[in-house]
């Protein structure tokens, strides 16, 4: 028994010792800590993140093969990750390009002393959604062209930067105006962060899927494009037609009515557990019990 003792106090002692803490080191391990955050915030908000997590798909892979000593395919992967860095810098220049431009901006510290309050924010409204929906359905009526992107976790700020800055509230109205046929704002996508309409006139990329029909034209295969490389909902009026349709998640929903189209809108709201006003909680309430 003393024997049995004498190990498990040789254990605590050489194991389960507490080391000695300076300073220096609570600093470091606290700016260690934001960092993290902040890349893991980075990550989530890009596509860099659906290609992390193909890389961690390869890690696991890499595992397996070590467990099994495939000896063979261990070679070719560390053949293959003698260039991985060279690789991972191209995959992932426009991220860290648009990461070290904000890096640059003036306000960026006091953002990190915020510790990510400006992360989560509330998503769209009820009202605003409504908004949309009248917008819609009236530019449906009428054959009016659009294309409107509304935003949910990732950041499109690249594509906002090839609009023009609208910044304005929500409403049918403007919406209708924006895509009025012959005026200057008509053209391209209109991007929706929140209840703000942030930009008009914004190109986004095609996408080269060769399943779309024939029938769609530029609007439908940028919508598509887009949904396909972010998380974002768009919703695309055809000019020919006037049919309403909704890309997402890299699928087209067509013929949409307004009830397929609040039922996709109300996905880009917050379900973030933050202290809301208590009317906004009430609201988020009533979208969750009817979503259940």
């Amino acid at each position: 028994m003393s024997i049995v003792l004498g190990y498990i106090h040789e254990f605590f002692e050489k194991y389960l010792t507490i080391p000695e803490i300076y300073p220096s080191d609570i600093i470091e391990i606290v700016v260690i800590s934001i960092l993290v955050y902040y890349i893991i915030i980075w990550f989530r908000k890009s596509r860099a993140w659906v290609l992390l997590k193909g890389i961690l798909m390869l890690v696991i892979f890499m595992v397996v093969a070590s467990i099994f000593n495939l000896t063979t395919l261990l070679w070719l992967i560390n053949k293959f990750l003698s260039a991985g860095i060279i690789a991972l810098v191209i995959i992932f220049q426009p991220e860290l390009r648009r990461a070290l431009e904000q890096l640059g901006k003036k306000n960026v510290f006091f953002k990190i002393l915020k510790f990510g309050n400006n992360i989560i924010e509330d998503g769209i409204s009820d009202k605003s959604i409504e908004e949309i929906i009248r917008a819609t359905l009236e530019m449906a009526k009428v054959k009016t062209g659009a294309l409107i992107v509304v935003a949910r976790d990732h950041d499109l700020s690249q594509y906002c930067e090839t609009g023009i800055d609208i910044g304005a509230k929500i409403t049918s109205q403007l919406l209708i105006n924006i895509f009025e046929k012959n005026t200057p704002l008509h053209d391209g996508a209109v991007i929706i962060e929140g209840d703000t309409i942030v930009s008009a006139t914004c190109y986004i990329p095609l996408s080269d899927s060769t399943s779309i029909s024939k029938d769609l034209g530029t609007r439908h295969r940028a919508g598509l494009g887009l949904s396909e490389v972010t998380d974002s909902i768009i919703i695309i009026v055809s000019e020919e037609t006037g049919s309403v349709s909704v890309a997402r998640e890299g699928k087209l929903i067509r013929y949409a009515d307004a009830a397929i189209l609040k039922s996709e809108l109300m996905k880009a709201q917050t379900r973030e557990e933050v202290k809301p006003k208590k009317r906004f909680g009430k609201g988020r309430k009533r979208n969750e019990e009817s979503n259940n």
